[in-house]
């Protein structure tokens, strides 16, 4: 847009456009302290959330052989009846904010994994494969809702990270050289008008102190020239016949 329009070349908008680009100048100093709290703030997430990963697939593939098992013993629609009724589980978040950031995190985790007597099943009813797949995939519940919201703060600080390092290149590389050739432009039509106008004064004055020394010197100097160039003029009727000599002027 900035390319495209063509501004005026006057001391306004010279004015405007440079405060503009202060203006802009001051958003990528901004921009860049954002990023580099953004870089640290993943780089603090990075090590934690690398270690929840790894306890979680540690525990998935530990989980997943119960599972099969329990299928394998007592069938699906036995286990999904083993199951019911359905576990309802209340989690407290609580929201937390991170150089523009939203995001929540856990304030409060029920305990997930339950003893026997707590899942209300008889032990001879469900067996040794029912109740260590109940057991196993409660963990991986339990490692789940730990690193569930720190991993939502880690990709939203990716996301910001990467949309303000997107601003800062679209600032410097395109902006800010669009505001810098207006000003160049700007200033070079102002100081071509100014230098015609020293030029033409100039002129003016050298011609209006031409036409003063003319008008200085009266009527008669624009004759005394003339009558300079004539000298003298010979007038007849001289006494002897001969020609009477007169001076001009006289």
């Amino acid at each position: 847009m900035i390319g495209r329009e063509r501004t005026p070349a006057t001391r306004a908008n010279l004015l405007r456009a440079t405060r503009r680009q202060e203006r802009v100048a001051r958003g990528i100093d901004l921009l860049r302290r954002k990023r580099e709290a953004l870089v640290r703030e993943l780089v603090g997430l990075a090590s934690p959330a690398v270690d929840a990963r790894a306890r979680l697939a540690r525990q998935a593939r530990r989980a997943y052989p119960f599972l099969l098992e329990a299928l394998a013993v007592h069938g699906r629609d036995e286990l999904r009846a083993m199951g019911w009724p359905a576990r309802e589980l209340r989690i407290r978040l609580r929201p937390i904010r991170i150089w523009g950031v939203e995001a929540d995190a856990l304030d409060e985790t029920p305990a997930v994994v339950r003893t026997l007597e707590a899942r209300g099943t008889a032990p001879p009813l469900t067996g040794p494969a029912a109740s260590g797949a109940a057991t196993e995939f409660e963990r991986l519940l339990d490692e789940l809702l730990d690193g569930a919201s720190r991993e939502i703060l880690l990709r939203r600080l990716g996301e910001a990270l990467s949309r303000t390092s997107r601003q800062v290149h679209a600032l410097e590389h395109r902006l800010q050289p669009r505001l810098d050739a207006r000003i160049r432009s700007i200033r070079r039509t102002l100081d071509e008008r100014e230098r015609e106008d020293h030029f033409r004064l100039r002129r003016h004055l050298e011609g209006g102190g031409i036409r003063s020394a003319l008008g200085a010197g009266g009527p008669g100097t624009r004759f005394g020239g003339r009558g300079a160039a004539m000298g003298r003029d010979t007038l007849p009727g001289g006494s002897g016949g001969r020609p009477r000599t007169a001076v001009g002027g006289g």
